[in-house]
């Protein structure tokens, strides 16, 4: 059975659960005379990307749920908001939804803050509605600069002010860190590059090979995969015949896991790798050893999930979840930590508890979290520019859908 499965029915099953507490009288005494927060989280648990989608929402889940265990925050209980953005039809995220889901989220005054989405095609259908209302969404895995490119600002922010976040750096680094690591690290001279047709796939292919012209590596072509298609074999064999040392995919696992089982056929020997849309859970498990093994990849961030601050963090997400989390599973936490400490903000000020003062906070936000201060410029972009360098080595000693220890951290990417 596919796991977005189990998760929708466990979010149904929550949904009810709340109705039927809700119908009886309440959340119970401890909140009985509480206010309210409501924070959305937007993620696409069905379709290709489920397993990544599980994992950011844990994380995030583990923020509300340590707030409210200490009861609230500044006198009010936070409430998630859960919402699919992915859909059967797309077979993964789908940006027509993410735009619907978006103004359920904007049609309810208690929400005052979003996390996600995790893919930049959702975030570009959701910017836009966002802005209008004014409230804030903290993504922790969306890498498409355009989103938060001031030069985009009418089409992605129409009434001016910032509302899309992130708690990971952009593809403006994340490609061209990457190319950098290809010529520095790997010695590739020659690289073939392929894109997955998405906002993000496309976005980070071309940051890619910019980079990789500007610094002298051949580009030997660039083309893009439909994720719906089943049989890349005819991009495989042109790629073969040209004999790059690497191949470069920017996408996500959709098109991804096809690709690297049939990569593993026709071309095993090549250097492969891409960006953080293929070192994740959903990549891992949808394409498996030993299609992945030797695949690189990156996150747009610092690796965390072996770090000593988010120790106590891996071990409650392991508890409670019985699996493993992922470094975009802790840039979730950090996220809902920022809105947390933004709506504690707007508490002591006095201010009305609503999403465009919530915003502002989260604006201008100096938040201890696992990966550091979190602190953003003024097109709320993260100030750290990190990217983490991984790579797929099968460990038979850890189960093969431990993402820490199946996709082994490498180094940081050398910067531009």
């Amino acid at each position: 059975m596919r796991p977005f499965q189990l998760t929708r029915r466990a979010l149904n099953a929550a949904a009810i659960a709340v109705a039927a507490i809700a119908a009886a009288g309440g959340f119970g005494a401890a909140f009985a005379d509480q206010k309210v927060v409501k924070i959305g989280i937007t993620l696409p648990f069905t379709g290709a990307d489920a397993e990544d989608a599980n994992l950011i929402k844990n994380g995030a889940m583990i923020a509300i749920d340590e707030a409210n265990a200490q009861g609230g925050i500044a006198g009010y209980k936070i409430v998630p908001v859960v919402y699919d953005d992915g859909t059967a039809t797309a077979g993964q995220y789908d940006p027509a939804q993410s735009a619907t889901n978006t103004k359920k989220l904007i049609s309810d005054p208690l929400v005052v803050a979003n996390v996600g989405p995790q893919m930049s095609g959702s975030g570009k259908a959701m910017s836009p509605i966002l802005s209008e209302a004014e409230m804030a969404t903290i993504t922790p895995s969306s890498t498409n600069p355009d989103i938060t490119d001031p030069r985009m600002a009418a089409q992605f922010r129409p009434k001016g002010k910032a509302v899309y976040f992130r708690t990971v750096t952009t593809d403006a680094y994340q490609g061209p860190n990457m190319a950098n690591y290809y010529k520095v690290k790997l010695n590739v001279k020659k690289v073939y590059i392929l894109d997955d047709s998405g906002a993000y796939g496309v976005g980070l292919a071309n940051a890619f090979e910019a980079q990789a012209k500007k610094i002298g590596l051949e580009v030997l072509g660039h083309d893009q995969l439909d994720p719906k298609e089943a049989d890349y074999t005819t991009a495989l064999t042109k790629i073969k015949a040209l004999n790059p040392d690497a191949l470069y995919y920017g996408g996500v696992a959709q098109a991804g896991v096809k690709l690297a089982k049939q990569a593993a056929e026709t071309i095993p020997n090549m250097i492969k790798g891409g960006g953080d849309g293929v070192a994740g859970g959903s990549f891992l498990k949808g394409g498996g050893f030993p299609a992945i093994e030797g695949w690189y990849g990156t996150n747009a961030g610092p690796h965390l999930t072996e770090s000593p601050a988010a120790a106590g963090f891996v071990k409650t997400f392991q508890e409670k979840y019985k699996s493993t989390p992922s470094d975009y599973a802790i840039t979730a936490y950090d996220g809902a930590k920022v809105i947390l400490a933004a709506v504690a903000e707007v508490a002591k000020s006095g201010k009305e508890m609503n999403r465009a003062n919530v915003r502002e906070a989260i604006q201008n936000s100096h938040v201890e979290t696992l990966q550091g201060t979190v602190a953003f410029d003024q097109n709320g972009d993260i100030l750290d520019r990190t990217v983490s360098v991984f790579q797929y080595r099968h460990d038979d000693k850890y189960p093969v859908d431990d993402i820490t220890h199946q996709l082994k951290y490498l180094e940081a990417a050398p910067q531009s």
